[in-house]
């Protein structure tokens, strides 16, 4: 069982990024705006450009990421059944790293979940 706090990890690095976000307003903002339009519905779903993202941030070894978007393949309905799906493919693509990192996500979703 994963000891790994996702939510606390998430709540730091928002705190930590507060005084980077009033210092750098116009580049934290176009940051902002980038993954607003990225994430939006289009011909790809939201919860589809969803299971990407957190695909690629498991590829890069991301913790943070993992939380950010396993939270909000939750909100936007994702089934545990399709996230355990993707993540068959990002260990096949990336071998034994990310069947470790797929296991840090599967412990945030179920962590996640509850909250």
């Amino acid at each position: 069982m994963s000891t790994f706090d996702h939510a606390g990890l998430m709540k730091d690095i928002n705190a930590n990024l507060a005084p980077l976000r009033k210092s750098q307003p116009e580049a934290m903002g176009g940051f902002a705006k980038l993954a607003q339009a990225s994430m939006a519905e289009g011909v790809i779903s939201a919860k589809h450009k969803e299971l990407i993202a957190l695909a690629i941030g498991i590829s890069q070894h991301c913790s943070g990421c993992i939380g950010f978007h396993v939270k909000a393949l939750i909100k936007l309905g994702c089934s545990r059944a399709e996230l355990e799906e993707m993540l068959t493919v990002c260990v096949y693509m990336g071998g034994g790293p990310s069947l470790m990192y797929a296991s840090e996500a599967l412990a945030a979703w179920d962590k996640l979940q509850q909250a």
